[in-house]
């Protein structure tokens, strides 16, 4: 029997040694810096060359664990201390920085699109590195103070280029937003540079499209100190600028914030139970002091009377539910529909409602003559609606329910023009 004792198995696998020399070849980033400098000196001022190498090198260099710094290179030159300076080693030995990157590069928009290119070609070829690419351009506006003034402009430019190729989302905008930027101006002077570059790279829809949907819409006042952030300030700012589509957008906005401060409290008011009177004396206020028009306050009106109320989920009761309703605030509605397009927002508008909501599809031309029979709505109106004005929802069902009401008003109209012949 042999007295040899048998190794047991183990759950953590075997341990190999390895050499110091590489070990620090794998964890150590200066030493992947000095690598990719190299590689880019070497192509010089020939991109499809810089592609090339850094398409080469990833079988052989490690980019997901030194993503932050492959980045830092192709913007900047080198590595990046906290702040925006360039790390130096001290050592003159080695070449730790490059001309072959984007603060090299002429500042004009052509030439950042050729080197957005270099970047383009990595991200489709490392699906891997789209997400890095994002957190470095989210350190990268942070470090705004650390950069020349011309190095911020091609930063805007090279942020706006992979903005409006879909390479970067709008929520990496949200660094612009640190108080020391914001102070001394920066955010809001990358902002113009990077808005009129992005807009000649798309147009201006797609960029309010982006905004939207990243939630950055509502925030572009912040990159302003707070004793600038009204209105006037930002259109007067970015009118100067260059940049009058993104001024409109903004009043545009603000617009949009105050109808929808001025809709919240007219709602309030009507489930308190205001007399109507006083309704109209405040809504009449609020008008004059916002510059809202009557066709957008006649909008306004439906839809806070229609969001007073908990409808009743069966078609046949919800009819004689919104009529009952839509009475009462008859004179309200009347008030603000002295003019035709008034008139016309309205309808739209209740067109609008009663597809959205489908327990009132059936009660639209119910709703329509109420409003006929209480001088909302003019017989000219409701006929322009039905021949061309009308929207694109459920127009085939509400034109074929209003078709004997308009047939009706057309024999009426008729028969009134030659009673006066």
């Amino acid at each position: 029997m042999s007295n040899t004792k048998q190794q047991k198995p183990t759950l953590t696998g075997q341990r190999f040694k390895t050499r110091k020399r590489d070990e620090k070849e794998k964890f150590e980033p200066s030493l992947f810096r000095d690598a990719i400098v190299q590689g880019l000196e070497e192509a010089g001022e020939d991109l499809e060359a810089a592609s090339r190498f850094l398409d080469v090198s990833s079988s052989k260099l490690d980019y997901r664990r030194y993503a932050d710094t492959l980045f830092d290179i192709l913007v900047a030159g080198g590595m990046l201390a906290p702040g925006g300076s360039l790390l130096d080693d001290g050592d003159k030995t080695k070449v730790t920085r490059t001309n072959v990157c984007l603060f090299s590069a002429d500042e004009d928009l052509e030439a950042i699109r050729r080197f957005a290119q270099v970047i383009c070609k990595l991200l489709r070829r490392y699906k891997y590195l789209e997400k890095c690419l994002e957190e470095e351009f989210k350190k990268l506006l942070m470090y705004l103070k650390g950069f020349t003034e011309s190095e911020q402009n091609k930063l805007a430019m090279f942020t706006a280029v992979l903005l409006g190729g879909g390479h970067l989302p709008a929520s990496v905008l949200g660094s612009l937003f640190t108080d020391s930027n914001i102070k001394e101006g920066l955010s809001a002077a990358f902002s113009a540079k990077l808005f009129r570059a992005w807009i000649v790279e798309k147009d201006m829809h797609s960029v309010t499209i982006a905004l939207k949907r990243s939630n950055m819409d509502k925030r572009l006042p912040e990159l302003f100190p707070a004793n600038k952030r009204d209105v006037e300030h930002l259109t007067t700012y970015f009118t100067e600028a260059g940049l009058p589509e993104l001024a409109s957008f903004l009043r545009a906005q603000q617009s949009l914030g105050t109808r929808m401060e001025m809709q919240k409290e007219l709602q309030e008011k009507l489930q308190e139970g205001m007399p109507v009177k006083e309704v109209m004396l405040f809504l009449r206020e609020e008008m004059k002091k916002n510059e809202i028009s009557e066709a957008r306050a006649a909008v306004l009106i439906w839809t806070s009377v229609m969001s007073c109320v908990e409808w009743n989920k069966k078609e046949e009761l919800v009819t004689e539910q919104a009529i009952k309703h839509l009475k009462q605030y008859a004179p309200l509605f009347a008030a603000f529909t002295s003019q035709p397009q008034s008139e016309l927002a309205l309808l739209l508008k209740v067109q609008e409602y009663c597809y959205d909501n489908i327990h009132f599809m059936k009660t639209f031309q119910k709703i329509i003559v109420l409003l006929y029979k209480a001088d909302i709505l003019s017989e000219e109106t409701i006929l322009k609606w039905h021949s061309s004005a009308h929207a694109a929802k459920g127009k085939t069902v509400f034109l074929d329910q209003t078709k004997k009401f308009v047939e009706w008003l057309q024999n009426a109209e008729e028969e009134s023009d030659s009673e006066e012949d």
